[in-house]
């Protein structure tokens, strides 16, 4: 188990804390990379907050890349075995493994019009969701302008962020 005090965060090596916190944000460790400059922290919070200051700093580009990251919800990914671990717990937990034949070529279908729509996957914050609840907000959210579409997903990745990082801290003792 590592430590995940505060003092034993803001010691890390620049590279340890990379590596630690560097798939928060899915598949994107220039962010730890860039909040391990930051330190130290003052408190988990604001660790957290760092990491969301350079997403919301970021260009346009690294947060279009940031958010192609994803994956599809019951993607070519999650069929594959090829999701991170957080991402196939997360789905996981949200019923999105035991998917009948009509809710895979339903969230294909959407997969596909909703990329299609706006450039990147349909990001949520499934911890947060049921199966039946994602599917009436992709439904929702296909109605979106692209750029409200694109605010609504970078605040879905805050969360995923913000779980993530509970659940790291939470498994190690230091929450």
């Amino acid at each position: 188990m590592t430590d995940f005090s505060l003092d034993a965060i803001n010691q890390m090596s620049p590279t340890a804390f990379t590596e630690i916190f560097g798939d928060i944000y899915e598949h994107s460790p220039w962010i730890a990379a860039q909040a391990a400059a930051a330190r130290p922290f003052a408190n988990h919070t604001a660790l957290r907050d760092e990491l969301a200051r350079i997403v919301r700093s970021a260009t346009d580009a690294q947060k279009m890349a940031l958010m192609q990251a994803h994956p599809e919800l019951a993607g070519k990914e999650a069929a594959a075995g090829n999701l991170t671990a957080a991402s196939s717990q997360e789905q996981a937990g949200a019923g999105l493994v035991d998917l009948s034949r009509q809710e895979k070529q339903y969230l294909k279908a959407f997969n596909l019009d909703y990329h299609g729509k706006f450039g990147f996957p349909f990001i949520i914050a499934v911890r947060n969701h049921t199966k039946s609840t994602i599917m009436a907000a992709m439904e929702e959210r296909l109605a979106n302008n692209r750029s409200v579409e694109l605010e609504t997903a970078l605040e879905q990745i805050f969360e995923i962020a913000r779980l993530r990082l509970e659940t790291l801290f939470r498994g190690s003792g230091a929450a």
